[in-house]
C-alpha cells in the first residue's frame, strides 16, 4: 500500500513538473500551436492530450511542405510543433530553424522502428520524431479509365490525353517534378541543370491535360468523380475509398517507373516558448493506444511498431500502404536540394504555373 501511494505522489510530482509551464491547475494556461498536414490526424486525441496536461493545443493546417516552410520562416506565425517531410527537415535543419529534442521527455520514442532512424535528413536523431511514411500513388476512377490504361501501372496515365481535363497534379514543385524525373528515369535529387529544364519541359506538355492543381481538394473531385486521375498519397487513397460516392470506384497504384518513400515527423520549433510541452505532445502521439487511433483514421503507415501489432491485419496487409522491401527498393527518399537546385527548380515551377 505505502509503494502505490508514493507512487502516485511520484506520479503527481513528475507531472506537475512537466506541467508546472502549463500553470498545474493554475490559470496560466500554456497554449501550443501544432502546425500539420491537412486530413492527417484524428482529431479526438486533442481534447485528450488536453484533459490529461491540462495545455491547450492550437490546431491549424497547410497543404505543402513549402507552405509550412514559407509561413514558418517568415515569422508570419508562431508555432512549436511541426510536422514536415524528411527532406524539409534537412532544409530546416540547415537553416537552424528546429530544435535538439530533450528524449527524456518522450520516452515512447523506443516505440519507433529501426528502420525509421538514423535517416540521411536527421542522421543522428537529434531533431525529430517519425510520424508516419509512405510513397506516392496514382489514384483512378475504374469507372472512368479504360483497364488497359492502368495495366502496366504507369505514371504515363497522368500524361494520357485520353483524359484531358480530368487529371489532377500535385501543387507542389517537389512531387509534381518527381513524376516528371521519374517519366524521364532521372534521381528525384538530380543535380543536373539539363534534367530538371527536360523535367520542366514534360510538366509544361502535360499542363493543358490538367484540370487542376491541387492539395486537399483532391478528397472531394476524387470522391465524387469529378476527376478520373490524380497523384496523392497512398495513406489519403485509401480515406478517398472509404469516402467515395457510390457511382466511383477509386483504386491506386505505385507507379512501375518508381516512387517517392517519405517520412514525416514532429519537430520542435527552435523560437518555441514552450519546449517541455511541445516535447509532452509528441511523447502522447507516440503513446501506443493514440499511435493505433491515428494510424486507423489517417491511413498512413505507421512507424510504431506496438501500435502495428494492434491494427487490423487487413491494414498492415495492404501491399501499397505497407509497401514491401522489393517495392520500397524501387522508390527514392526527397533530399534537400543544392541552393542552386532548389532555385531553379522554384523558377521552373513559376513559369509551368503562370497563366
Amino acid at each position: 500500500m505505502k509503494k502505490k501511494v508514493l507512487s502516485l505522489i511520484l506520479a503527481l510530482c513528475i507531472a506537475c513538473g512537466v506541467l508546472s509551464l502549463a500553470g498545474c491547475g493554475g490559470s496560466d494556461r500554456v497554449t501550443l500551436n501544432v502546425y500539420n498536414w491537412g486530413e492527417y490526424i484524428d482529431t479526438s486525441v486533442i481534447p485528450e492530450f488536453e484533459k490529461e496536461t491540462g495545455i491547450k493545443v492550437n490546431y491549424t493546417t497547410y497543404a505543402s511542405n513549402e507552405e509550412m516552410y514559407a509561413k514558418v520562416s517568415s515569422g508570419a506565425a508562431s508555432y512549436d510543433v511541426v510536422i514536415p517531410s524528411d527532406y524539409m527537415i534537412g532544409k530546416m535543419i540547415e537553416e537552424d530553424m528546429l530544435a535538439e529534442l530533450d528524449f527524456a521527455n518522450i520516452p515512447n520514442y523506443e516505440y519507433i522502428g529501426e528502420d525509421y532512424k538514423g535517416l540521411e535528413y536527421d542522421p543522428e536523431n537529434k531533431f525529430s520524431v517519425p510520424y508516419t511514411w509512405g510513397t506516392t500513388v496514382i489514384i483512378y476512377n475504374k469507372n472512368a479509365v479504360d483497364p488497359a490504361d492502368v495495366a502496366d501501372k504507369s505514371v504515363d496515365l497522368l500524361w494520357n490525353e485520353k483524359y484531358k481535363d480530368q487529371i489532377l497534379m500535385f501543387d507542389n514543385p517537389r512531387d509534381a517534378f518527381a513524376l516528371a524525373l521519374s517519366k524521364l528515369g532521372y534521381s528525384f535529387n538530380s543535380t543536373n541543370a539539363a534534367e530538371w529544364e527536360e523535367a520542366a519541359e514534360l510538366l509544361k506538355q502535360q499542363k493543358p491535360l490538367v484540370q487542376e492543381y491541387v492539395m486537399d481538394q483532391v478528397f472531394d473531385k476524387m470522391e465524387m468523380g469529378e476527376a478520373a486521375v490524380a497523384a496523392y498519397y497512398a495513406g489519403d487513397a485509401l480515406i478517398m475509398q472509404d469516402e467515395q460516392e457510390e457511382d466511383v470506384d477509386i483504386d491506386y497504384y505505385i507507379p512501375k517507373e518508381g516512387a517517392n518513400m517519405f517520412v514525416d515527423a514532429m519537430c520542435v520549433l527552435k523560437t518555441t516558448q514552450h519546449k517541455a510541452e511541445a516535447e509532452a505532445f509528441i511523447n502522447f502521439m507516440c503513446r501506443t493506444d493514440v499511435a493505433v487511433k491515428t494510424a486507423e483514421v489517417i491511413g498512413y503507415a505507421t512507424p510504431h511498431m506496438q501500435a502495428r501489432e494492434q491494427l487490423d491485419p487487413a491494414i498492415i496487409g495492404n501491399p501499397v500502404v505497407y509497401a514491401d522491401s522489393q517495392t520500397l527498393a524501387n522508390t527514392e527518399v526527397f533530399l534537400n536540394l543544392a541552393p542552386e537546385i532548389g532555385e531553379l527548380q522554384s523558377k521552373l515551377w513559376t513559369d509551368i504555373k503562370k497563366d
